[in-house]
C-alpha cells in the first residue's frame, strides 16, 4: 500500500472592512474640544488639575461622562463595578484605570479586549485625548490642566 500525501490545510479568515479605521491621535485637539456639546467643553475646561474624566463620544451611551476620581475604577457589565457598561460585547470584570502619577488602564482578561487609540493593549499609560474600546463603548479621557 503506497501512502497518499495529507493535502495541506487551508486557513481562512475574515476582515470586517467597515471595522476599518485610522487610528485617533493621543492628544486633545482644538477640533476635539470643538466637537463637544457646550455643556461637555465647560466640564472639561473646569476640571481640576491632574484629573480625569471619561466622556462617550460614540457608540452606546454616548454622551455620558466618568469621572476617574479615585485610586483604581473598575469597569465591567457587572452591576457592582465602578463604570458600569451594560452590553453583552462588555465582559463582567473587563478592565481597571488605576491613577498614581497618571492614568493606567489594565485588561483583566477579558474575551474581546481592551484597545486604547485602536490597539489592543494588555496594559498601558493613557494620556489625554486617548479613545479607550471596550465592546461597543469608545471612551475618551480628558485630563484637567488647571
Amino acid at each position: 500500500m503506497a501512502d497518499k500525501a495529507t493535502p495541506p490545510k487551508d486557513l481562512t479568515s475574515t476582515l470586517n472592512l467597515r471595522q476599518l479605521r485610522s487610528i485617533p491621535q493621543a492628544t486633545v485637539t482644538t477640533e476635539l474640544l470643538n466637537s463637544l456639546s457646550d455643556d461637555q467643553q465647560e466640564v472639561v475646561k473646569n476640571l481640576p488639575n491632574g484629573q480625569g474624566i471619561l466622556l462617550i463620544l460614540k457608540g452606546p451611551g454616548s454622551g455620558a461622562r466618568y469621572l476617574l476620581d479615585a485610586a483604581a475604577t473598575r469597569i465591567g457589565r457587572e452591576i457592582n463595578n465602578d463604570l458600569h457598561l451594560d452590553d453583552i460585547t462588555v465582559s463582567r470584570s473587563h478592565a481597571m484605570i488605576s491613577k498614581n502619577d497618571g492614568y493606567v488602564i489594565k485588561d483583566l482578561g477579558s474575551l474581546n479586549g481592551t484597545y486604547v487609540n485602536a490597539i489592543s493593549v494588555k496594559e498601558t499609560a493613557l494620556a489625554a485625548g486617548d479613545e479607550i474600546q471596550i465592546g461597543k463603548f469608545h471612551l475618551t479621557l480628558f485630563i484637567g490642566e488647571k
